[in-house]
């Protein structure tokens, strides 16, 4: 219901563009999201809920195999194994990170579910010896790179888990981890080859990430990074984590295969955002790949600190309907800085009908935004006889199958964000006349401001990519 109810995200609709222009990559990310979003639409047409159809049964299926894998790496009788794998997957599913993203999609989206699949099926070979096992494991992680690009940090993990148990060294004589590599390499060839036709744009985007802050900066990253993941896991749940992958880390240096797995796919990531956060801002999602493995390690705690699983998983779920309520249904005008809904989703459709009044009002042919989120909203938002079109240097890496209109000479409303640096790209421009501002607003509070101009687009400027619309 929720994922039928919610409004889209710009985010959410800019993958949707990708759907409609399906590609081996994109500039931001691999594809999965884009096929996801594509075979959901199919089934249940290009809203809301078709967007986000696959998101709750992958979070269904994640659980699942969160659990599995509990109950095959850590330590105990066969009934306290299953009890902890079912800990396990209540503290994930009660985390934001989950509670949002079972009904959203973004490329975290598959990326968790096959990050949790390849722990299970290495939990599995871990339980059972059977070498089948490395193949759905290489299998789980190429489709997790085919996700999104942090998928492979769970490389240094599992050369770990393999490195250092003597027991896992003999693996390296046989076949099935060569084959589960070269399978898992299979699966992102196709992301590979699009960076290699594109000069690596994709690639180099993510690893150009970092700078060189102030100490003043460096302190803001950090306190920003755990106040992020305070609140994306909840507070109790993100201390219990914490202290589980603390645990892993020490029952890990006495050679345990199950807890060495968890440390190299919690505290390894872990430490790779730490570090990342030293030079930059981390978004509070892109850790969310440590969550599975110290979920497991929270659930595998003492009598100590397993008393407080159950008010942790309570908290988590009160937050998360918290969460929803308000998305779908606004019932407090909370602070602006408090309500993250109003940020991200408030307020689209009006401001949409305002545009379109200052559009007719103007006698524009089409509605052009310079931000990929804002063209992408615009354009399902806005009614069907206003052409939207994106006006920025990533649409040339598209083959939308409307294809790129000839607008030049028509006159046209640009859209932009008021925050901005307020100086639209005139390279792209033969003239530009500031019209209007209008805000996006929820509730009487203002999230987000916008500058509108007349103009008219250079024949020579770059390529303005029409905006697909909902069928």
């Amino acid at each position: 219901m929720v994922a039928n109810l919610a409004p889209l995200s710009a985010d959410e609709a800019y993958y949707w563009v990708w759907s409609r222009a399906l590609a081996p990559g994109y500039l931001d990310h691999p594809p999965m999201v884009a096929m996801w979003i594509a075979a959901g639409t199919a089934l249940a047409g290009d809203g809301a809920l078709g967007v986000r159809l696959l998101a709750p049964p992958a979070a269904v299926i994640g659980s699942l195999l969160l659990a599995g894998a509990a109950r095959d790496l850590l330590p105990g009788d066969e009934m306290a194994r299953r009890r902890a794998g079912l800990a396990a997957a209540a503290l994930m599913n009660a985390t934001l990170l989950v509670g949002i993203g079972s009904a959203t999609m973004t490329p975290d989206t598959p990326l968790l579910l096959f990050w949790t699949a390849t722990l299970w099926a290495l939990g599995r070979l871990h339980a059972t010896g059977r070498g089948g096992w490395w193949l759905v494991a290489g299998a789980a992680a190429g489709l997790a790179g085919a996700s999104k690009y942090s998928a492979v940090l769970m490389l240094p993990g599992i050369a770990l888990w393999l490195l250092a148990i003597p027991a896992h060294r003999t693996w390296l004589r046989h076949w099935h981890p060569w084959v589960a590599l070269a399978l898992g390499l299979a699966v992102v060839a196709p992301v590979l080859a699009w960076n290699a036709a594109h000069e690596w744009v994709s690639v180099i985007k993510q690893a150009s990430r970092g700078g060189q802050p102030s100490l003043l900066r460096l302190v803001q990253f950090q306190v920003e990074l755990i106040a992020g993941q305070l609140g994306l896991a909840t507070p109790i749940i993100a201390l219990l984590g914490a202290v589980g992958v603390g645990a892993a880390l020490v029952r890990g240096t006495s050679g345990q295969p199950g807890w060495v797995l968890i440390v190299g796919f919690s505290a390894m990531p872990a430490v790779v955002f730490v570090l990342q956060a030293l030079g930059e801002r981390v978004q509070a999602n892109w850790p969310g790949i440590v969550y599975p493995a110290a979920c497991i390690a929270a659930a595998g705690l003492g009598a100590r600190w397993q008393r407080w699983v159950r008010p942790g998983v309570v908290l988590g779920l009160a937050v998360t309907a918290a969460v929803w309520l308000q998305a779908t249904l606004a019932l407090v005008a909370l602070p602006l800085r408090m309500d993250p809904t109003l940020l991200r989703l408030g307020g689209w459709p009006a401001l949409a009908a305002a545009v379109a009044d200052v559009a007719q009002r103007e006698g524009a042919g089409f509605v052009a935004a310079d931000n990929y989120g804002h063209a992408a909203l615009l354009a399902r938002l806005l009614p069907a006889d206003i052409a939207v079109v994106g006006v920025e240097g990533r649409w040339a890496l598209f083959r939308l199958a409307d294809g790129r209109p000839a607008l030049h000479g028509q006159t046209g409303l640009l859209v932009r964000g008021a925050g901005r640096d307020n100086r639209p790209d005139l390279g792209d421009w033969a003239s530009l006349t500031p019209l209007a501002t209008l805000d996006r607003a929820h509730n009487g509070m203002t999230a987000e401001g916008f500058r509108l101009y007349r103009g008219t687009l250079k024949p020579d400027g770059r390529p303005a990519a029409l905006m697909p619309r909902p069928r």
